[in-house]
């Protein structure tokens, strides 16, 4: 969503987590910029994806929880 901080070290980006608006930490994706899709772990982007990446983790992710939800509901 935006991107702000000079210092590579502290380069900080909004991302848009499917309408929840958090902050991640961009030193480990130096070359990321508005509109790329990042993987998030603890607070910091540790990968970018092209858009066929991203739909494919979306999906997983999607499964996933289905999956939870048929456990919920099982024996």
């Amino acid at each position: 969503m935006s991107i702000s901080g000079e210092d590579p070290l502290e380069r900080v980006g909004k991302i848009d987590f499917g309408g929840i608006l958090k902050q991640a930490n961009l030193a480990y994706v130096p070359e990321a910029k508005v509109g790329d899709y990042v993987i998030v772990h603890v607070g910091f982007a540790i990968s970018r994806l092209d858009e066929d990446e991203a739909q494919k983790v979306f999906e997983y992710l999607k499964q996933m929880e289905d999956l939870s939800e048929l456990k919920e509901g099982g024996p």
